[in-house]
């Protein structure tokens, strides 16, 4: 088991020095696959994701607000990681601080006391690491589910399922962690919540967007690499997730 996440680490790194070594800025790979799992997903969307999120809007404000706060503070489990491989230890100390305060004083991280102390915590991954030193994206294409992603991003996302996120290692590949165990269906569950929890706080966003784009697939490309190089960047106008999707 060791040898072959040690041959997928592997790989993945050689996949993203070529595509760096090979592309300047994010070029279109596969865009008639691409194109055809980005309808499938919008029909996924539509059977399945937009119907939960109205459904969650429903619900009173403080349950969708400890619901965000609940997926974020987890989320925070994998960006301390990537702060320090950023050489920011001020903000990995931060987003530590930030887990722990939540967790305890803001029960399980419903809460969020760390924000009123000051504490920063954006999120971070292996994808925006590996561009801060200066890793292009590669090839931009779209996966089944998971959606809009680059060469790059589709590697940090590897390395840090297997690697980096400890909620990844104690529920997906069900490692105990200090006494701490979970499964796979913990893991799908919080990325299920999590995405209802996104497209709620979107939706008028998502509707506009539709509404307002000659081509769908270009216009969520466009704001996908834009987004990732805000937060690559560090831009302040870049927000948890895609930013304002209508803009």
């Amino acid at each position: 088991m060791r040898s072959k996440k040690l041959y997928i680490l592997i790989c993945s790194i050689i996949l993203v020095i070529s595509s760096n070594a090979n592309a300047t800025t994010e070029k279109e790979c596969f865009e008639k696959v691409s194109r055809g799992i980005f309808k499938f997903n919008q029909g996924l969307d539509n059977l399945l994701l937009e119907p939960a999120a109205k459904v969650y809007n429903k619900l009173p404000e403080p349950v969708r607000n400890g619901t965000g706060n609940f997926t974020s503070n987890i989320a925070t489990l994998l960006s301390i990681p990537n702060h320090i491989l950023q050489g920011e230890i001020r903000l990995a100390s931060h987003a530590t601080g930030s887990f722990l305060v939540n967790t305890t004083i803001g029960v399980l991280g419903l809460g969020n006391p760390a924000a009123a102390l000051g504490l920063e915590n954006q999120k971070e991954d292996l994808g925006q690491t590996l561009g801060t030193y200066g890793v292009k994206g590669g090839c931009y294409f779209v996966l089944p589910i998971l959606g809009p992603t680059t060469v790059r991003d589709t590697v940090g996302m590897i390395v840090d399922q297997n690697y980096l996120d400890p909620f990844a290692r104690v529920t997906w590949h069900e490692k105990e962690i200090n006494n701490i165990s979970g499964n796979k269906l913990d893991y799908v569950g919080i990325k299920g919540v999590s995405a209802v929890d996104f497209r709620g706080e979107n939706m008028t966003n998502f509707e506009s967007l539709e509404k307002n784009s000659l081509d769908l697939y270009a216009a969520t490309k466009s704001l996908y690499l834009q987004n990732r190089n805000k937060k690559i960047n560090n831009s302040t106008e870049s927000d948890d997730d895609w930013g304002n999707l209508d803009k």
